[in-house]
């Protein structure tokens, strides 16, 4: 096989286009033309701080020699600077890139986040709440600004206004800020710190929630006082009357009982089984049912409904979850919350029961945070949550023999 030859230049326009053997071609200074089974290109060889680099110039069908020798020229004059003429290059690039990325704003980048994320989100509540929140607070001061232009001032001038009168909602609003300005970073839609991040950033511009915030626990209704309300809930009329005594015996959520199915409830064996999608743990949660709770769903099922088992105004919808918030205003009884009927079973459990914690914990379906509970609640303990569901029924029926302290 014949040696293949390596030219060496200066080359000319007509030389270039005559050299065909495989390899790299010094035209001088630095500038080769590379020969490979694909065709010919142009490089530039240089050492800058004891490195060897080579740099790609452009291919030879769409750059000239007298261009190649031009680019290979500003290489070395960066060179002389100190610069490193290839990654100055690749700062070029990213700099034109982020240019162009900084064209989405920060709504953009919201709907984007919100489109790709909201199919994950469990609840429908949540859900709603992204975008309200950012169309109530956010939008209006930096929504059609670049992703990459949002800064602290930006951010600040939203969390201000209502760091110290809604604590709670600033706070989501904050969390939300920082996760789409995370979101567009990892899409090249901008560079640098997050302007919204709290740890070691905001913490230090903003007051501490608890000291703008007291911590506001649901209003609960003393335990002795339930067999009187129970009385007078089954005074009122309608399907929210109906919810609320369900969700009273059954110590669940809002959400839970308004969303409740028929398809979810098996009326045979005293058990409503809600789905881990519907339940704030994640996890499949079995209720089981006391006689007065069956009681209510029997009632309810004569009005024939379908679907929903407490069914609200509109077709094949539930009833909403301000309908037994609403119940309780018209009952006089605004001091007192509908999640805070909970609490009420939870003190009543711990007070005039001798029922275990773990027991009383599942039985509001409460997320297991010890091991060893874990461990030792691996059986879901459903026959002892039955006793103490039925023994929960006898004291809203108004039993007066349950208020009796365990022995």
């Amino acid at each position: 096989m014949a040696e293949r030859k390596l030219e060496r230049g200066p080359f000319t326009a007509r030389k270039v286009e005559t050299i065909t053997a495989r390899g790299m071609h010094h035209d001088g200074h630095g500038l080769y033309l590379q020969v490979t089974e694909t065709g010919k290109s142009w490089v530039y060889r240089y050492t800058l701080h004891g490195r060897s680099r080579e740099m790609g110039l452009g291919p030879f069908h769409t750059i000239s020699l007298k261009e190649a020798r031009e680019k290979a020229a500003a290489c070395r004059k960066l060179k002389l600077e100190g610069i490193d003429p290839l990654e100055h290059r690749n700062r070029e690039i990213a700099e034109s890139r982020l240019q162009a990325a900084s064209a989405v704003t920060f709504k953009d980048a919201a709907d984007q986040f919100i489109k790709a994320h909201k199919a994950s989100w469990r609840n429908p509540k949540h859900a709603e709440q992204w975008p309200s929140t950012l169309n109530s607070y956010v939008y209006p001061v930096f929504g059609d600004i670049s992703v990459q232009a949002v800064d602290v001032g930006l951010v600040m001038k939203v969390l201000e206004s209502i760091w110290t009168t809604k604590a709670e909602t600033a706070s989501r609003v904050r969390g939300r800020i920082e996760t789409i300005l995370d979101w567009a970073t990892a899409h090249g839609h901008r560079t640098g710190e997050n302007p919204a991040r709290w740890r070691g950033h905001l913490e230090n511009l903003l007051p501490k929630r608890s000291k703008v915030q007291r911590v506001e626990h649901h209003a609960a209704l003393p335990y002795r006082e339930i067999a009187g309300f129970m009385a007078a809930l089954r005074k009122q009329e309608g399907v929210a009357a109906s919810a609320l005594e369900f969700l009273i015996l059954t110590a669940s959520r809002t959400g839970e009982t308004i969303g409740a199915t028929w398809d979810e409830v098996d009326l045979e064996h005293a058990v409503w089984t809600i789905p881990a999608n519907r339940i704030k743990m994640a996890k499949e949660h079995r209720v089981p049912l006391s006689a007065s709770a069956l009681a209510v769903l029997e009632r309810v099922k004569k009005l024939g409904t379908e679907g929903f088992v407490f069914p609200g105004g509109k077709t094949k919808r539930p009833l909403s979850n301000m309908a037994m918030a609403k119940l309780l205003e018209r009952m006089g009884r605004d001091d007192i919350t509908v999640h805070g009927f909970r609490s009420t079973f939870r003190d009543w459990a711990a007070d005039q029961t001798n029922a275990p914690r773990e027991v009383a914990e599942m039985a509001l379906a409460h997320a297991i945070s010890d091991k060893v509970e874990a461990a030792y609640r691996r059986g879901n303990l459903f026959e002892k949550r039955q006793k103490l569901m039925e023994e929960w029924a006898t004291v809203c029926d108004g039993k007066p023999e349950t208020y009796a302290a365990p022995q």
